[in-house]
């Protein structure tokens, strides 16, 4: 949503891809933001029809996740590779057929007790925690800014 938001364009439903998505266009190259409407772990299917729809090659998505093994307020790019047991991130690896896609992992942290990992990532973040969630989000946007105008700049060359 910050992404948009920064962009100042707006989602519209997309049921052909599974989600809502937003497109604008970043020196004369499209730039497509999905936010499935798939749980998770399902997302796979959203991407890849996205992908299918926009003719956007696998190398060229920029999946966002939640980052267990990253503490809260760290932002961290990683280039393709496997899942790292990330489910939703296996989902679309299994749905695009490939591992190339970039990440953006957003740190999360560990729960104090490995029991409640999934109510963790189901949960939300206590006061204290939402106080690092905003800086998070605004350095995520910025991160993401910078790699779609570095791509685009690297896409012009070529």
């Amino acid at each position: 949503d910050k992404l948009v938001q920064h962009y100042n364009i707006h989602w519209r439903r997309a049921r052909d891809c599974g989600g809502d998505v937003a497109t604008t266009t970043l020196e004369k190259h499209s730039v497509v933001i999905l936010k499935p409407r798939a749980f998770m772990n399902l997302n796979g299917t959203s991407v890849a029809k996205t992908a299918r729809r926009f003719q956007v090659k696998p190398e060229d998505v920029i999946l966002i996740h939640d980052d267990l093994d990253k503490p809260l307020g760290r932002c961290v790019v990683k280039e393709g590779g496997s899942a790292r047991g990330h489910n939703g991130v296996r989902s679309a690896i299994s749905c695009l057929n490939s591992t190339a896609m970039q990440r953006l992992r957003v740190g999360i942290g560990r729960p104090a007790s490995r029991d409640n990992v999934t109510a963790y990532v189901l949960g939300r973040f206590s006061r204290e925690e939402e106080e690092l969630v905003e800086p998070m989000l605004d350095n995520c946007v910025e991160i993401l800014v910078k790699n779609l105008r570095e791509k685009a700049a690297k896409d012009s060359i070529e």
